[in-house]
């Protein structure tokens, strides 16, 4: 007798009550010969605490939502072997495989195995309470923020690299990203983009009464440590993809590194991540004088057009021919 198939469907608690989809993603894994579990409804546990696990013998998780649906779901595959797969319901969707009318498409891969797995640098917290020997440990997918628990002060921080002191300010808070979060809240903070596939851990200050406080960007092996003063004006919080938080207080060190455990994600095509940049960001591949001209009547070339113009002018130059818009100065009368 053949193993049974397990999918966990995960989703957000307005889409199951509004049920089409959720209810068609099940009926059609079960028409495919899977077990089907659906998770709609966790809460996010406590910082460092114990956080529900899919079982064991799962073969692959489906999110059905957006970027905040999938970092739930983490929480459910961290240090396990199932991978997510997401489909995108929300808005951008950057950590998603699909879009919701590909649907039909992706459980049909899912059925065949046909996906490849990628796995995601995870970003590891130890937090070291003043008076306690033991820390608190934590992990993001996306990022961690240190950021001031007063509003109307600010949080001052000090900043280290495997040891080395580097800076120290104040501030509104930092953000440690992974390459995976720098498409979002780090970014929203003028942080640059990592490529996926790219061990590293950024470092974005936020709002710092500084002049030397620019975002950093360490190698995977590298440590970056923070110390909440005890002067400081205001205690701290830290948040875990903004599911997972508590307050610092004073002369709190929070130390952050590359985990040794890795999340796994579905990959059903070969579409480089720069593809995906363009296309969920929109970016204006053209640029704006471009966009100018094509809209005052002017024809843009195309890529081809220009290239084809280029070798023209290279030969026009090799054979001392007339091109547009220069002149060949034999032909030229001086007065």
């Amino acid at each position: 007798m053949a193993q049974s198939r397990l999918a966990v469907v995960v989703t957000h608690p307005k889409l199951r009550e509004q049920g089409t989809i959720v209810q068609e993603t099940v009926k059609r894994l079960r028409s495919k010969g899977f077990d089907v579990q659906v998770i709609d409804n966790f809460e996010a546990p406590d910082f460092g605490g114990i956080t529900q696990k899919v079982d064991p013998n799962t073969e692959i998780v489906v999110v059905l939502g957006g970027d905040g649906t999938i970092l739930r779901a983490t929480e459910l595959t961290h240090c396990t072997d199932a991978p997510i797969l997401g489909i995108n319901l929300g808005h951008v969707g950057f950590l998603a495989e699909f879009e919701s009318f590909q649907l039909d498409d992706a459980i049909d891969r899912i059925t065949a195995r046909d996906y490849m797995v990628e796995e995601r640098l995870v970003a590891h917290v130890d937090v070291w309470l003043p008076g306690h020997d033991t820390p608190l440990v934590d992990w993001a997918l996306n990022d961690i923020t240190i950021e001031r628990s007063d509003r109307g002060k600010m949080v001052e921080l000090s900043i280290a690299v495997d040891g080395v002191e580097m800076s120290s300010f104040g501030c509104d808070g930092v953000i440690v990203s992974t390459p995976t979060g720098s498409t979002a809240y780090a970014f929203s903070a003028g942080g640059p983009i990592i490529w996926p596939d790219v061990e590293a851990l950024l470092m974005v200050p936020l709002a710092a009464h500084a002049l030397f406080a620019r975002p950093i960007v360490i190698g995977s092996d590298s440590t970056l440590s923070f110390y909440i003063s005890e002067d400081s004006s205001s205690d701290g919080w830290i948040c875990c993809d903004g599911r997972r938080r508590r307050q610092l207080p004073k002369g709190t060190r929070i130390d952050v590194r590359q985990s040794s455990a890795r999340l796994k994600l579905v990959s059903l095509s070969q579409v480089p991540f720069t593809t995906r940049l363009v296309t969920k960001f929109d970016l204006p591949v053209i640029g704006w004088r471009e966009q100018a001209q094509i809209d005052h009547g002017h024809h843009q070339p195309s890529r081809q057009e220009r290239d084809r113009d280029h070798h023209r002018n290279a030969e026009g130059v090799e054979h001392g021919t007339t091109l547009h818009g220069l002149v060949d100065y034999d032909d030229v009368q001086l007065d």
